[in-house]
């Protein structure tokens, strides 16, 4: 994947546009403010990924006006996370969405061609965690990347996992996710020869202290080359695997 500044310089290397109007696309307002929101249209610029709209607490007209402005600016694919099924009927009504109700995500345009290192696997503990698996794993596909699911294959049950060495190890990054003790994260890490980033979700029983104990366990692992996002986030460590998955473009 391309930061668009390196495919706009590209451009005006190859002559395909002058330097004029590449310097007239970079000096355009960085954001635009639409009352109840200012919308970042540089980010794909800085970051080679666009802004995300986050649906929780937004109302579908807020969304939709945030939509348009993302649209007029030239952002093809939208993803909204959070996304309740009653704002998304709304949003359908201006906008064409692919809801994924389980996941609570919304995506308009098209997905992306996969254009990253290599594989982005994400695996759960238990099938209570496919929700938030699936934010990260359509997270992940929306920034253009392919991804390996590999779901309910806790260390309850390790042959389970065990079953699917040869994804572990051809992976370019694995996102663990699990509630409970959270061990699979470290399981998986001891596993793997690349960066695993350790999802807690807040399923479980009394103890586990809505995901605070799985949280403790990732920090705490003993295998390398594991980092932790926050409980039952799913987006994040989403995007942080399209990022990891998309260092050679730099």
């Amino acid at each position: 994947m391309k930061t668009k500044i390196k495919a706009l310089l590209e451009a005006v290397q190859a002559g395909k546009i002058t330097v004029e109007d590449a310097l007239l696309a970079l000096k355009k307002e960085p954001f635009e403010d639409i009352g109840y929101a200012k919308i970042d249209l540089h980010r794909s610029i800085r970051q080679g990924m666009p802004e995300v709209i986050y649906g929780a607490g937004k109302t579908a007209e807020q969304m939709i006006g945030i939509a348009g402005k993302m649209k007029l600016n030239g952002q093809n694919t939208i993803l909204i996370t959070r996304l309740m099924p009653t704002e998304a009927e709304k949003i359908k009504t201006v906008y064409p969405i692919n809801y994924h109700a389980q996941a609570k995500v919304g995506i308009i345009g098209p997905v992306p061609d996969a254009d990253g290192l290599g594989k982005v696997v994400v695996a759960t503990g238990g099938t209570i965690d496919i929700p938030v698996a699936e934010e990260a794993a359509l997270t992940a596909e929306v920034h253009g990347n392919e991804v390996v699911r590999l779901y309910d294959v806790g260390v309850a049950g390790l042959h389970r996992l065990l079953a699917h060495l040869d994804e572990i190890m051809s992976a370019s990054v694995i996102v663990a996710i699990a509630g409970m003790e959270g061990a699979l994260a470290s399981v998986i890490a001891g596993l793997a020869d690349c960066p695993v980033i350790a999802v807690p979700t807040s399923g479980g029983y009394g103890a586990s202290f809505h995901g605070l104990s799985a949280l403790l366990s990732m920090l705490n692992s003993c295998a390398g080359g594991v980092s932790v996002v926050n409980i039952d986030n799913g987006f994040g460590a989403g995007y942080l695997a399209s990022m990891i998955n998309h260092m050679g473009a730099k």
